[in-house]
C-alpha cells in the first residue's frame, strides 16, 4: 500500500510511519513537499484544518497513493490566550476526506505576543529555546510541556484518530 506524507519535517513524517507500520504490513511511504495554500502561521482552528485539508488534498493530487496525510499545527486564542492547535486530514483514494485534532496548550504571553506581531511559531521557538528546528523534534510542545509530550507524539495521536476512522468507515462498507 503506497501511503503519502505531505510534508519532510521530520516528526510529522515520523508520526505517520510509526502509526501506519501499527496497523498495515507492506506499506511504501512517500513524502511530497506539498503546500497548504492557507498563512504560514495559521491562527484559527478553522485555518489550521483547512491548512491539513489541503496539505492532504495536494498529496493526494501529487501521489495518487492509497493513504494521503496532511498534518498542520496553528494557533488559536480564548479569552486572550494563545494556545496551540494542531489538524490532521486523510485523503482516501476516492477523493473522502477525514479530519481529526490534537492536543491545545497555552503558550507563554511574551511568543503569543511575537506571533501576533507576524512571526512563525517555530522559529520563535528556536529563538526562544536557543536551538536549531525545534519544529522537526520536540516543537513547542515538547519545550512547554517540560518534555513530557513531544511533537511526533502529539501528532501520532492524530494520525492514530485518523486510521481509526479509515479503519471504521472501511468496516461499514
Amino acid at each position: 500500500m503506497k501511503v503519502a506524507i505531505g510534508t519532510h519535517n521530520r516528526a510529522k513524517v515520523k508520526a505517520v510511519q510509526n502509526v501506519v507500520n501499527t496497523y498495515f504490513d507492506d506499506i511504501e511511504f512517500l513524502e511530497v513537499d506539498v503546500p497548504s495554500n492557507v498563512s504560514s502561521q495559521p491562527f484559527s482552528d478553522e485555518e489550521t484544518r483547512q491548512g491539513a485539508i489541503n496539505r492532504a488534498l495536494n498529496t493526494l493530487e501529487a501521489t495518487g497513493a492509497e493513504l494521503n496525510f496532511g498534518l498542520e499545527g496553528g494557533v488559536r486564542e480564548i479569552d486572550g490566550i494563545m494556545y496551540c492547535c494542531n489538524w490532521g486530514a486523510l485523503a482516501l483514494k476516492n477523493g473522502q476526506v477525514l479530519t481529526a485534532a490534537g492536543a491545545q496548550f497555552m503558550l507563554p504571553e511574551e511568543i503569543a505576543k511575537k506571533l501576533r506581531a507576524g512571526k512563525e511559531l517555530g522559529p520563535v521557538m528556536d529563538e526562544y529555546t536557543n536551538e536549531k528546528d525545534t519544529r522537526h523534534h520536540k516543537g513547542a510542545i515538547g519545550v512547554l510541556t517540560a518534555n513530557l509530550v513531544d511533537r511526533k507524539e502529539m501528532f501520532e495521536h492524530i494520525v492514530t484518530l485518523l486510521i481509526g476512522q479509515y479503519l471504521f468507515t472501511k468496516k461499514e462498507k
